[in-house]
Order: C-alpha cells, then structure tokens, then sequence
C-alpha cells in the first residue's frame, strides 16, 4: 500500500566533494526530479585548526564541500535519506550531515501551483 504524502520536506545534505556526482545520481535514480547543488566551505566538530611548518604557524582553511538540497513528498523521505547515507558515506570523519526541514508551502512562479504540484 502507498504512502499519502503527508506535506513537503527540504534534505538538505552537506558532504565531500568527491562524492558529489555519485549522491546526485543515486538521488536522481531514485525519482528525485530537481535538485540544487552549491559548493559551501565549513566545518563539523573539527574547527580551523593550527599547523606548523618548521616555525611558521598558519590556519587550516575550512575544506570546500559540496551542498545538495532537494525538496519532496514527505512519504519519500527515507529512501532519500537512505540513498544519500549509502553513497556519500566513507566511514570517516567529515562524511557530512543530513538535515530534514519541513516545507509550509511551495510555489510554482510560472504557472502559480502550490504544495506537491509545485515541486
């Protein structure tokens, strides 16, 4: 029996750029129809950090990562999660975070359709 969408969820997922192409595939292959993609810099638990090279002290800058934000029927939101934990994660630190935010209203500009048809 299917699931009744219960309203519109943003993913928002923050992970390694090398794995980019590989999540918005997969996302892609899973009826995910639009996506926006950013390249962000920024940290976890691990902030700037100092390194030393001989003498001379300098901060690490924050790593580039790359952002994915997709905006879907609530009913799919664990097989879009699912889908972005099996092809970002490497097991180590800095394999991102997920964020799941609930959407009050979406808006077509074009043709003024709202909720689930807007998206």
């Amino acid at each position: 029996m299917a699931q009744v969408s219960k309203g519109l969820l943003r993913i928002v997922c923050y992970l390694r750029s090398h794995k980019l192409e590989e999540v918005k595939t997969a996302i892609a292959a899973t009826g995910v129809s639009g996506m926006t993609v950013s390249d962000v810099r920024g940290c976890g638990n691990s902030p700037e950090s100092a390194a030393w090279f001989g003498t001379e002290g300098f901060l690490v800058p924050l790593p580039i990562r790359s952002k994915i934000e997709v905006v879907i029927p609530e009913s799919r939101k664990d097989d879009v999660v699912a889908t972005i934990l099996e092809n970002a994660r490497t097991g180590e630190h800095g394999d991102g975070k997920i964020f799941v935010e609930r959407i009050t209203d979406a808006i077509r500009i074009r043709t003024k359709e709202r909720g689930s048809a807007a998206v």
